[in-house]
């Protein structure tokens, strides 16, 4: 876990095309009381009404949440639920010019009633129907397209029809061509369908099933005939409680233990890993820390009731609560300390080249942490490289500071694109209070760095 940061911080943004089956998930929420007279059913009264993405769509909102650009690639039907299937995934920004509609096809959506967080009844609309061969065909010529400045492609696979094996190859083919990694998240007994993918990541139930063994096989041999079945560089099978397990095309096998002692919902946490998974590679990171990171974020998820989105925050509080070394970013950290601050109030204390640990520094720092708040965040910022060691491992071990901005430029955009709450400045165990940011990224030679 503690080497795990250096993962983490390496995090770019990235673009990631979903390509896979939708549905408008709708929830009404409210609250029961009484029986009905007409028949002996229970009544809700209906208190709160939503939609959402869902299935390949949830992917997405975990990935613009983890702070990708997402573009998709579904099918939906003319009708209603189309129309607020796309205008749902709009409002996150997802790109949904791939997005197509197929004449005679009713958008599938699920319709659940939840009372006190007990969902009573769930109603689907959902007729299974094969993908046009026009509309195939259609989408087949647009994948060079599509995939123009993609990092990474993320297959979500429900078996609803729309991802063909034709269609499925296609993708996969034009990926590999353009070095574009593909990861899976698959369906049914046929892995070929996902031939030469760069990781595929069933369940255990799923990669049992599609291996034809029985569940008291070695997972072991499930994960060898996967791999030469579907000639994926990676099998990554999550196993719910007992953890992941990613196997190799060299039969390596790489286990993963669970990160969470309470679980309170499973729902959604496959689209949590796929996410993630996903984010990872697409940084090219290496496979086991995409697993780890991915183990990390499952672990967020499954602690809340329903399809949770899991921020980059969250992983990053988590992080730091095996590691207060995890504190530290420098200049090429910038757009992971920006996904961690993303919805949070913040203060940064700037310290002159030669501060040091001090006790009115110690108090200045409790003293700025105290009154700001249970979620506000304190970012003391060191310019030097060469600024102490000592002084660096004082600042981590205090929980009063949050996060250290070390030997980087970034200061002049954490000001700009993240707005803090205030900023603080100290020289010589003096404490001003700066209102202009500029005027103290002119004093420290950063001004130039704003654009």
């Amino acid at each position: 876990m503690v080497g795990l940061i250096g993962s983490f911080k390496a995090l770019r943004k990235i673009h990631v095309f979903v390509i896979g089956d939708f549905v408008l998930d709708t929830y009404v929420k409210g609250s029961v009381s009484r029986i009905s007279p007409e028949a002996p059913v229970a009544v809700l009264h209906a208190k709160e009404q939503f939609q959402r993405p869902g299935m390949a769509g949830n992917v997405a909102l975990n990935l613009v949440s983890l702070g990708a650009e997402v573009s998709v690639c579904g099918r939906i039907g003319s009708d209603l639920f189309g129309k607020n299937l796309t205008k749902c995934l709009e409002e996150d920004a997802i790109n949904t010019n791939a997005m197509v509609a197929q004449r005679g096809y009713a958008t599938p959506a699920k319709n659940r009633m939840i009372a006190n967080s007990q969902q009573l009844l769930r109603v689907d609309f959902e007729t299974i129907t094969p993908l046009s061969k026009t509309l195939e065909k259609k989408l087949i010529a647009s994948l060079d397209t599509y995939l123009t400045s993609v990092d990474v492609v993320a297959i979500s696979d429900y078996k609803k029809g729309f991802l063909t094996k034709k269609l499925t190859h296609a993708v996969i083919k034009a990926a590999r061509v353009k070095k574009i990694p593909v990861i899976v998240d698959p369906k049914g007994d046929d892995f070929s369908k996902y031939e030469k993918a760069t990781l595929i990541k069933p369940n255990a139930s799923e990669a049992y099933y599609a291996s034809k063994f029985d569940r008291d096989k070695p997972l072991d041999k499930v994960g060898e005939t996967l791999l030469k079945d579907s000639k994926a560089e990676y099998i990554l099978v999550t196993r719910s409680e007992e953890g992941m397990s990613l196997f190799d095309k060299n039969l390596k096998r790489e286990d993963f233990t669970v990160k969470s002692r309470e679980v309170k919902d499973v729902t959604g946490a496959g689209d949590t890993v796929l996410a993630m998974m996903t984010m990872g590679m697409g940084n090219n990171l290496n496979p086991e820390a995409c697993v780890s990171l991915a183990n990390l974020a499952a672990s967020i998820a499954i602690q809340k009731v329903g399809c949770v989105r899991v921020t980059l925050s969250q992983i990053a509080e988590k992080l730091l609560h095996f590691d207060a070394s995890n504190k530290i970013f420098s200049e090429d950290h910038f757009f992971a300390l920006k996904q961690v601050l993303k919805g949070r109030t913040f203060t940064v204390l700037s310290l002159d080249e030669g501060q040091e640990m001090t006790t009115h520094l110690f108090h200045t720092i409790r003293s700025l942490h105290d009154n700001a708040g249970e979620d506000h965040r304190l970012i003391v910022y060191l310019k030097k490289c060469e600024s102490s060691n000592i002084l660096i491992s004082l600042l981590s071990s205090l929980r009063e500071v949050d996060f250290i901005l070390h030997c980087s430029t970034s200061l002049s955009k954490l000001f700009f694109e993240t707005s803090p709450k205030a900023i603080y400045h100290m020289k010589d165990d003096t404490l001003k209070k700066i209102k202009d940011p500029t005027v103290l990224l002119d004093e420290l030679s950063l001004l130039s760095k704003v654009k």
